[in-house]
């Protein structure tokens, strides 16, 4: 049904039919239709023109309230030209939204666009990690127990849920107001700021986290070996260099909050 909606266009047009990947003229819609008790069955293709855009919209604040807030009565004008370059090809529409931070960074309609493409490039993040598959987390006392003298080459295992988002503006302060009643909502501005999104027990979390300990999350999931990402971060200078006291809070604090899946053994 979605893709006899998606391409029939006008009901007197001609309508795609996937299985054949052919034209079928508006007359013959009742071959692969039926009638209701009610309505034709160009009425019910009527009926479901009507409503899906309205789906799509629905869809997509689902999972960009943030961006659906600042661009207001504008949003509907984004819908409609992000579904035109990014039209629905599944059978669901949980995965609509995946092109929007592209779409916008690309686009000069909406605006300041900087700031709409960190708010995008957030709650898709954020929208990702949540529909992630549940996974076992490590036990502190399991990386407590890895003797001193291996630690260097173990690689530890990020659930799979864990997102990693470096943003120059306001964004995550602008989707923290978007719930805010008093409508206290931040003007967009440049603001740096790193966010480390995972999944854990049916619930979402949102951490921030340093330029330091950012850039030792993403050496992390890269799969490298602690040896090499302490060395890595101690090399660095300014606000991404992290000081050798740094490392047992943050993998004690990560552990904890259920960050990392396991560890694994250095390849050969």
């Amino acid at each position: 049904m979605q893709a006899v909606v998606v391409h029939a266009g006008d009901t007197a047009q001609a309508l795609r039919s996937p299985a054949a990947s052919r034209h079928l003229p508006a007359r013959k819609i009742g071959d692969v239709l039926l009638p209701s008790p009610t309505l034709s069955p160009k009425e019910r293709i009527a009926v479901y023109q009507q409503m899906y855009p309205l789906r799509m919209h629905d869809a997509l604040a689902a999972d960009y309230p943030g961006l659906e807030h600042f661009l207001g009565h504008h949003f509907q004008d984004f819908v409609m030209a992000y579904t035109k370059a990014h039209p629905s090809r599944r059978y669901t529409l949980n995965r609509l939204g995946d092109h929007v931070p592209a779409f916008l960074a690309r686009q000069r309609r909406f605006s300041p666009r900087p700031f709409l493409l960190d708010l995008a490039r957030l709650e898709l993040a954020l929208t990702e990690a949540f529909d992630e598959q549940e996974s076992p987390t490590l036990k502190a006392e399991t990386f407590e127990a890895i003797p001193p003298a291996q630690i260097e080459k173990i690689r530890l295992q990020t659930v799979p849920s864990v997102r990693l988002v470096a943003l120059s503006w306001n964004a995550e302060a602008y989707l923290d107001s978007v719930q805010d009643e008093n409508h206290n909502h931040p003007k967009p501005s440049k603001q740096a700021s790193f966010v480390l999104a995972f999944r854990r027990s049916y619930a979402l979390y949102r951490l921030n986290v340093s330029a330091a300990a950012f850039a030792v999350l993403e050496d992390v999931v890269a799969g490298k070996p602690i040896g090499d990402v302490v060395r890595r971060s101690l090399a660095r200078r300014g606000s991404k260099r992290a000081s050798v006291e740094d490392f047992s809070r943050w993998f004690r604090q990560w552990t904890a909050e259920g960050v990392f899946a396991g560890v694994k053994r250095r390849r050969a």
